[in-house]
């Protein structure tokens, strides 16, 4: 059973669940359970990330009255580090968020993936394909860019303690000058998402264990199979238009595809976008409009 601990303070419930290898793990639920929407939409963070970067949508998304989750993965934010780092892959993140929207009792779902969250969307395309209502993939296709791939890997497997947040936000700043935030809240907001505070200061809030798995796992595998299990699926893609994860070829590939599929791209944005940006948020609303209306 989950169990739920309410933050009256705050739009939404900390809430923890054990997975089947018994690991205890952390999302926040947004919005009302009992919201008449019967689609749960599901937010997956980028490799390190975690729930706090789907905060502003999340909260946008349930005042429009509809019910939302986003999980840590395990040794991401909240949930436990996992004490095997060979469980720091796929099949295992897919079988927890299962394990998540089993405890939750999700029938429908709409799945926003960020990096490597897009391609646990396209996980849960092939294991749950009946309930996948639909997808947001923030930056991230079937290819993916070396350069972009090998520069994040670096970065995450190992910690970058920094003595305070002013430190942390120009850490940030000096790693990620093409990331395209607005001001110095957002850069605040961010490094408040990448750093935990600890007795001597701060430091990443991820296991570095986790790249290990990526390192020793060998060349990536044709994700172009599971892009396609999106079928006839609504798809929004944003990409952001310095990415160095998701190319304009891939992209042009990707509406070969499949030519139904709408996209953005946020000029002067890295990767990946934070889903605030104006442009982001109009396309958000949007595809959640368009489908509410082909439910009616």
């Amino acid at each position: 059973m989950a169990s739920s601990s309410p933050m009256p303070s705050s739009r939404f419930e900390a809430r923890q669940y054990s997975a089947t290898d018994g690991l205890r793990l952390y999302y926040r639920a947004y919005g009302d359970p009992l919201a008449p929407s019967p689609v749960v939409v599901l937010c997956l963070p980028g490799i390190t990330r975690n729930s706090k970067d789907f905060h502003d949508l999340a909260s946008h998304l349930a005042s429009q009255g509809r019910r939302i989750l986003c999980p840590d993965y395990r040794g991401r934010g909240r949930s436990a580090y996992d004490p095997d780092w060979r469980h720091y892959r796929p099949e295992v993140y897919l079988e927890d968020l299962m394990q998540l929207l089993t405890l939750e009792g999700v029938e429908r779902f709409v799945a926003i993936g960020t990096s490597m969250g897009g391609l646990l969307t396209m996980g849960l395309a092939v294991a749950k394909p009946a309930a996948l209502a639909g997808v947001i993939l923030n930056d991230i296709g079937p290819e993916l860019e070396t350069g972009g791939v090998s520069r994040i890997i670096d970065y995450i497997g190992q910690d970058h303690p920094q003595p305070d947040w002013a430190a942390a936000v120009a850490h940030l700043k000096a790693t990620y000058p093409d990331l395209g935030l607005a001001d110095e809240r957002a850069w605040l907001n961010q490094a408040q998402a990448t750093f935990r505070e600890a007795a001597d200061g701060l430091h990443v809030d991820w296991d570095v264990a986790l790249a290990r798995p990526l390192r020793e796992g060998g060349p990536i595998r044709d994700l172009w199979p599971l892009f396609r299990a999106f079928d006839h699926r609504p798809l929004l893609v944003i990409r952001g238009g310095r990415s160095d994860v998701l190319s304009d070829g891939c992209l042009a590939k990707m509406i070969a595809a499949k030519p139904d599929l709408i996209h953005v791209t946020l000029p002067g944005v890295g990767h990946a976008p934070m889903l605030d940006e104006p442009a982001a948020l109009e396309a958000i609303d949007g595809f959640f409009a368009r489908l509410d209306r082909t439910r009616r």
